[in-house]
C-alpha cells in the first residue's frame, strides 16, 4: 500500500510546516516571530539610531531599539525619553513637510513592535503628536530610508517620549 506509507511521510511534514508558519510568543505574550518575520536577536538602540541617522540626545533615558527582519525590507524601531526641546529638534531635523500634529495613523507593523520593547504603541497614546515623511521626497540625507515617522508624547516636567519608526 504505497499511499499508506506516503501518507505516513507527508503527514509529519505537513504538521511541521503548519507549526513553523505560526507565530511564536515571548513569555509576556508579545509576538516575537511571525510567519515571515522575526526580531533581530542582537540589534538594539545603537543599530537602529545608526540606520535612522538620528543622534540620541545625551540626556536621553529609557533608550530602546529593535529591528524587525522582514523578507523585503527590515523595519527599525527606536524610543527614548528626552527633553521636550530635544524632541522638537529631532522632529525638525527629519524635515517633515507638516509639523507634528495630533494624529493616530502611522505605520502599523506586525507584532506590536513597541510592545516588544515594553512600551505602548504610539498610535494608542493619548495626545501623541505624529509626523511622517519619505526622506527622498524632501531631499534629506537619509536617502536609503524609504519612510521615517515620529511620535512625540509629552510627559511631565518638560520631558517627552520619542518613538521613531523607519524602513
Amino acid at each position: 500500500m504505497k499511499t499508506k506509507h506516503g501518507a505516513r511521510l507527508v503527514a509529519p511534514l505537513a504538521i511541521t510546516l503548519l507549526l513553523s508558519a505560526c507565530s511564536s510568543l515571548e513569555p509576556d505574550g508579545q509576538i516575537k516571530q511571525g510567519r515571515d518575520w522575526h526580531w533581530h536577536p542582537k540589534a538594539g538602540a545603537a543599530e537602529t539610531s545608526a540606520f535612522m541617522k538620528v543622534t540620541v540626545p545625551k540626556d536621553a533615558t529609557e533608550t530602546k531599539g529593535a529591528i524587525q527582519v522582514n523578507p523585503r525590507e527590515d523595519t527599525y524601531f527606536l524610543s527614548f525619553v528626552t527633553s521636550e526641546a530635544n524632541a522638537e529638534k529631532i522632529a525638525e531635523d527629519l524635515h517633515f513637510e507638516d509639523p507634528l500634529k495630533a494624529d493616530q495613523r502611522g505605520f502599523n507593523a506586525q507584532g506590536r513592535p513597541f510592545g516588544h520593547l515594553g512600551l505602548p504603541e504610539p498610535q494608542t497614546v493619548k495626545g501623541a503628536r505624529y509626523a511622517g515623511v519619505s526622506p527622498a521626497d524632501v531631499n534629506d540625507h537619509r536617502r536609503k530610508i524609504r519612510w521615517i515617522e515620529i511620535y512625540v508624547q509629552t510627559l511631565k516636567a518638560e520631558r517627552a517620549r520619542v518613538y521613531l519608526t523607519a524602513w
